[in-house]
């Protein structure tokens, strides 16, 4: 399969969708509108710019999703409405976890907390990471994107093309691990 890129910058007038029309199509055809779309969730028009492109590489390297795919307009616009929340929410997850390490400032926060409850926190939560480490990458990665991450276990199923049913079972699996591990601890 030979993979397109999409062209930098506006495209021309007279400028046609890819011999693949269909999603491929689209993408080009409307990518302004595409990018606008991103930079609403966004807010960065260079950011906006490249999860457009990324959904792009992302629907031709799918393939043989044309012929499924009814309304390529709507089904574009719903790839990179779904990776730039996706974006927004790592984006927003990693600035709580690592802005004041990046910062070089170590301001205490405030809390009401005792140093003894911050220290048996603190625990927890290693033993937790420790014991969602030891999953296997398929429990581990359902647990994350329903629990971190926010998504439903209807989006989960699809994305892992498992049962919603199963879903519900690996996150209560994972779930009871994570609690294990933290009423064996020392």
């Amino acid at each position: 399969m030979s993979l397109t890129l999409l062209p930098p910058g506006p495209l021309p007038a007279d400028a046609s969708p890819p011999a693949t029309g269909g999603l491929a199509g689209a993408f080009v055809a409307h990518r302004a509108q595409l990018k606008r779309a991103a930079q609403q969730i966004l807010g960065d028009a260079h950011g906006a710019e490249d999860l457009v492109h990324d959904a792009y590489l992302k629907a031709v390297e799918a393939g043989d999703v044309d012929a499924a795919v009814r309304q390529p307009l709507a089904y574009a616009h719903q790839i990179v409405r779904h990776m730039a929340i996706d974006r927004h929410r790592r984006a927003a997850l990693e600035s709580r976890l690592f802005d004041e390490e990046d910062s070089g400032t170590h301001v205490a926060t405030p809390c009401t907390g005792t140093p003894e409850a911050l220290a048996i926190d603190r625990q927890q939560l290693s033993l937790v990471a420790d014991a969602l480490a030891q999953l296997p990458e398929r429990a581990r990665r359902v647990f994350e994107l329903y629990r971190i991450e926010g998504r439903t276990q209807r989006d989960i199923a699809v994305m892992f093309g498992i049962s919603p049913t199963m879903v519900n079972f690996l996150i209560r699996d994972a779930l009871d691990h994570c609690r294990r591990a933290i009423q064996r601890r020392p």
